[in-house]
């Protein structure tokens, strides 16, 4: 599988997400980093992570515009849509993927905290 395809189906997965699922795409010593918030390191620490943003958030459908692959670098652009509140949200994204191995090795989100309030009802 190619990091493009990797980072491809990783991003579907969380569509119906199982954080040990999700944690297994990544290196022992993988690095996530959601560029507001504090990094995450190590696998394990990852798969706590997930955990509680299926807690809070659910699936998160991960709406890809345009991705790009250089080598093991894959970034995309994205919106997530994820639920807050109980209404849907939609998070303008960029993200920064390095692969190795065949797994993630650091991956890097940058997107407005502010995106994450759900809209007034």
């Amino acid at each position: 599988m190619t990091p493009e395809q990797l980072v491809t189906e990783f991003c579907a997965a969380w569509a119906d997400p199982e954080p040990a699922t999700l944690a297994a795409y990544f290196t022992d010593d993988a690095v996530y980093h959601n560029i507001p918030l504090e990094a995450v390191h190590g696998r394990a620490a990852i798969e706590e992570y997930f955990a509680g943003m299926v807690a809070s958030f659910g699936g998160i459908d991960f709406r890809i515009h345009r991705q790009v692959a250089n080598g093991t670098l894959v970034l995309n652009e994205r919106v997530d849509v994820l639920t807050v509140n109980g209404c849907p949200v939609e998070v303008p994204v960029m993200g920064s993927f390095e692969v190795a191995d065949g797994k993630i090795a650091a991956w890097r989100d940058y997107f407005d905290m502010g995106s994450l309030a759900a809209p007034a009802e």
